[in-house]
């Protein structure tokens, strides 16, 4: 991962923007039932042979998948300003901290779901999420000792 600017804002602001973008994801815009009315004609019209239940499995699979990708780039995100005053070798300690940040902030997205009346709150989605933010700091520690290190 190449050395980031050590100017807070340039550090922190694509933070605090990607966190606002994953807060109206957890909008009742993105519900099951709105993001469904979406899936189900494409897989229709690219899979006409699947059956409502595997039509719901794979819904269910981008929703999951979704979760993953919005947490790895927030995961990415945080390791990226907590290294910018780093020496430039690999430090966990900025690893731990992004991956503390994801999920803390998971869980307070799923605390604010509770409240939106077509979401619901899920433990199993907190440890999704975090999941998303460690696959990040993996990536990135690989690609720092591998393609870096050369």
């Amino acid at each position: 991962m190449p050395k980031t600017s050590a100017d807070p804002v340039k550090r922190w602001l694509p933070v605090v923007v990607w966190l606002a973008f994953v807060f109206f994801m957890s909008t009742g815009t993105f519900s099951a039932e709105n993001t469904f009315s979406v899936v189900r004609p494409i897989l229709a019209f690219l899979f006409p042979g699947l059956s409502p239940d595997q039509v719901m499995m794979i819904h269910g699979i981008i929703r999951k998948g979704a979760h993953v990708f919005e947490y790895f780039v927030l995961g990415f995100l945080l390791l990226r300003a907590f290294r910018a005053r780093s020496s430039g070798e690999w430090k966990w300690r900025s690893s731990l901290l992004a991956v503390l940040g994801v999920a803390l902030y998971a869980l307070g997205d799923e605390f604010h779901q509770s409240f939106v009346p077509t979401r619901t709150a899920s433990m199993t989605d907190v440890g999704i999420d975090t999941a998303g933010g460690v696959l990040a700091q993996i990536v990135c520690a690989f690609w720092y000792r591998y393609v870096r290190g050369r």
